[in-house]
């Protein structure tokens, strides 16, 4: 009997043993309310110019090669080398999650550099490039603050070394603003953005700034874009309308500068090669860092009014998507194709980039080619740039070029070194 108890204790126990009764859930770790980091880089530039150059920050920024200017003996005063080292580029920046908004996932982003906001003494204080908020809902999103003017296409803009990043040829700058972008299907999206000008300006009368204050209605941007894994393509129009003053010749204003541009652009990439292509024709695209503006006609006893000039302006840029060593290829175009106005029986004022004097640019090529070494986070790069820039005789009605064209060239070698964290 006492050994078919213990028979009996044993099957109990080996049953147990093998029972199905799952162990106890280990608590999932909470996900985290708030999540910042800290991103940037230091970088440092030696450049080499052939020649003078219209620029931004002792140089680092060349945009086209000055006209030739003769001194007492015939010779050009404006053909001398230049060269620099500067470390005012790098980049300090805070990205920042929180706690869902109306069911919207929320995102901060305040960026910083080194660049200054004008020449001499703001060059090395810090400058603010972006300080936006985003909601992200699962087909909406809706961003806040200063970020990329709407023309300028983060995906796709020139890889060249050089901190120009196509500059004169690709729209640049920042803008407050109001961005929504809705998801069509997977792959197509409206993005509608409203902004006011913020850096860099329109140029004219006025303080810095004021034709965009002085505005009611904000500049509006519309475009639509298809993106794939390995294709995006997009094309995009934007009105603005701007005025430089409310009290002209002690008179009240209310001239606007109204204008449109049209945009598109393209970006094929994969494992091997990055191809990226950008087209833009508008009015006063001034405030983008490219050629042109707009013209002031005053008439007497009047208050001035204005004209946009036309621009212009695309860019080609190939590259390898090489993990250690990357070359690749640039060239850009940009025309000055003037404003509307013929009148002659005004005065004439030109508020306007690419003039000096009674000269004015036609027109700005540039080709360069460069190769990015890489190893982890560390990147240097070599590049050779040829820019040159078509001035003639100013016609002030229309801010044209008349005759006596002249093509001059600037040839600068440079280069960059990048370590990201």
């Amino acid at each position: 009997m006492k050994k078919r108890y213990l028979i009996l204790m044993l099957g109990i126990v080996s049953l147990k043993g093998f029972s199905q009764t799952p162990a106890p859930a280990v608590p999932a770790a909470p996900e985290k309310e708030w999540d910042v980091s800290i991103y940037g880089f230091v970088r440092t530039d030696y450049i080499w110019d052939t020649r003078k150059s219209a620029q931004v920050r002792e140089d680092n920024l060349n945009l086209y090669p000055l006209d030739e200017v003769l001194d007492a003996n015939g010779k050009d005063i404006n053909a001398a080398g230049q060269s620099n080292f500067l470390s005012v580029t790098s980049r300090l920046g805070v990205k920042a999650k929180g706690p869902n908004v109306w069911g919207a996932k929320t995102s901060s982003v305040i960026e910083a550099d080194f660049f200054g906001n004008f020449e001499g003494s703001s060059i090395g204080l810090f400058r603010l490039r972006h300080a936006y908020v985003n909601l992200d809902w699962s087909k909406t999103s809706l961003t806040m603050g200063q970020t990329w003017y709407p023309t300028f296409i983060p995906e796709v803009f020139p890889g060249v070394a050089n901190f120009n990043t196509g500059i004169m040829f690709n729209p640049f700058g920042w803008a407050t603003q109001v961005k929504l972008k809705q998801m069509l299907s997977k792959e197509v999206s409206a993005t509608f953005v409203a902004y006011k000008e913020r850096e860099f300006t329109t140029a004219g009368p006025g303080t810095q700034n004021s034709a965009a204050i002085n505005a009611a209605l904000p500049s509006l941007n519309a475009q639509i874009q298809y993106k794939t894994k390995t294709v995006l393509l997009g094309v995009g129009a934007e009105y603005k309308s701007l005025q430089p003053l409310t009290v002209s010749n002690n008179l009240v204003s209310n001239e606007k500068i109204n204008s449109s541009s049209v945009f598109g652009y393209a970006k094929y990439s994969n494992d091997k090669v990055s191809i990226k292509a950008y087209g833009i024709s508008g009015g006063n695209l001034n405030n983008l860092v490219m050629l042109g503006g707009f013209t002031g006609k005053t008439i007497a006893g009047g208050v001035e009014t204005y004209d946009p000039t036309k621009t212009t302006s695309f860019w080609l840029d190939v590259a390898s998507n090489g993990k250690a060593i990357a070359p690749g290829f640039f060239f850009g175009y940009t025309k000055n194709n003037g404003s509307s106005d013929d009148t002659t029986t005004a005065t004439f004022v030109n508020y306007m980039r690419g003039t000096s004097g009674s000269r004015i640019v036609d027109n700005v090529w540039r080709g360069s080619a460069r190769i990015d070494f890489k190893k982890n986070k560390f990147r240097i790069s070599p590049e050779l740039e040829y820019t040159a820039a078509t001035w003639g005789d100013l016609i002030k009605s229309n801010a044209t070029a008349g005759g006596n064209k002249k093509e001059i060239g600037n040839f600068r070698a440079m280069v960059s070194c990048v370590y990201a964290f």
